[in-house]
């Protein structure tokens, strides 16, 4: 199973309803909150091409995107063998 992070922040809709997905599908993540860590912010840019709007989800080394591209994925049926990988 591929390893799932996440940089959130607690204010975010879009943050707790793709956590939510992840939780529903049993999958497990590692949650990194830029609102209290701010110095993960630069890292979390860095790796989602520039992007600096929470949540920012990876999956392995894959960029995932946001909530939007989370949830698309897994209408498509691509996201539990990604994560399966």
């Amino acid at each position: 199973m591929q390893n799932v992070e996440i940089y959130t922040s607690p204010m975010c809709g879009f943050c707790h309803a793709a956590k939510r997905l992840l939780t529903q599908k049993g999958v497990s993540f590692t949650e990194i909150d830029v609102w209290q860590n701010p110095d993960r912010k630069p890292e979390m840019i860095q790796r989602a091409n520039g992007k600096r709007t929470v949540p920012q989800i990876f999956v392995g080394e894959t960029h995932v995107g946001g909530c939007d591209e989370l949830y698309a994925l897994d209408r498509a049926g691509k996201l539990d063998p990604l994560i399966a990988a």
